[in-house]
């Protein structure tokens, strides 16, 4: 079984086990649409290639942990996309959900899915009560504040704002997380994961800049222009283009560098390094630039700043 069919095979059974059947309507139809069709789920890849990597002695807890991870991700979307932060009609190509129903259904659907979460890794504790109890916590931690996605929302609401910190909460928690809750299930400690995580969920802030800077919103398939619309920090505004590029590509060189010794290691090192060149942007204007100065193993064959637009 692929990853892909595994994880979403892992999403349906959750689903199944939630008996939405009894749940009002809308909010059960709700939570389909926010979680299908999904992006291109790489939270739980990166959780599930790292547990792999490091043995996946226990499959039932990777999956639990990958979901959970995929569960908290498509909640914040959800809230992201409300009036009261991004006011987003698109996301993954269709009407946000507050959209395709209403906002109150938006935001009980978005609370759901976090509880879903957590009560997805304690329904695996039982089988692990060691690595079960961490997967709670290493989430609890990525997810509230001060160093989860809460908080990186929140610092958008700060007259000054450390860029850094504000990428390493809003869109790093989440990859720090997906690589050490894959190293706990598989039974391996979590911190020497950290560094592994922290760069490319700043990798994938920093592209996600330049891509809202030029893509359009058909590209994107969510709205387009939202940093500068909404005056929120961005590597783009601070760096420039071709500045947000090479700190991009600076990243990434240094992220195979830290994977942790572990039996998988040569693999994971290659999964990192497809993401990476999916994530380095080639514009007819910017070509030049980021040919000559990006590193052989980073650079882009047919790719452009659309190859990788719902993370």
């Amino acid at each position: 079984m692929s990853l892909m069919a595994r994880i979403e095979t892992a999403i349906r059974e959750v689903l199944q086990q939630q008996q939405l059947s009894k749940a009002p309507p809308k909010l059960a139809e709700s939570l389909d649409y926010a979680l299908f069709p999904g992006g291109a789920r790489i939270r739980p890849t990166i959780c599930m290639s790292v547990a792999m990597a490091c043995g996946d002695d226990q499959p039932k807890l990777t999956n639990a942990a990958s979901i959970a991870l995929e569960l908290i991700h498509c909640a914040s979307l959800v809230h992201d996309d409300l009036p009261c932060f991004d006011d987003a009609n698109i996301r993954r190509g269709k009407p946000s959900l507050h959209k395709a129903f209403d906002e109150s259904l938006a935001v009980l659907a978005g609370d759901s899915l976090i509880v879903m979460a957590f009560e997805t890794l304690a329904k695996i504790i039982l089988q692990d009560p060691n690595r079960g109890t961490q997967l709670l916590l290493t989430l609890a931690k990525r997810t509230g504040v001060p160093f989860g996605i809460c908080a990186g929302q929140a610092w958008e609401t700060e007259d000054h704002i450390n860029l850094s910190a504000y990428h390493q909460a809003k869109t790093g928690s989440l990859f720090v997380a997906a690589t050490q809750m894959g190293a706990i299930a598989a039974g391996q400690d979590a911190e020497p994961w950290f560094e592994l995580g922290a760069r490319i969920g700043e990798a994938f802030q920093v592209a996600d800049d330049l891509h809202d800077a030029v893509l359009c919103e058909e590209e994107l398939g969510k709205p387009a222009g939202q940093d500068d619309l909404h005056g929120r920090p961005n590597a783009v505004t601070e760096l420039g283009v071709q500045g947000a590029i090479q700190r991009l590509t600076d990243i990434l060189a240094g992220a195979i560098s830290s994977i942790p010794s572990c039996p998988g290691e040569a693999q994971l090192a290659k999964i990192v390094r497809s993401y990476a060149e999916k994530l380095t942007p080639v514009t007819p204007t910017q070509s030049t630039y980021t040919f000559a100065k990006m590193p052989t193993t980073f650079r882009t064959r047919s790719q452009n700043l659309s190859s990788i637009v719902n993370p």
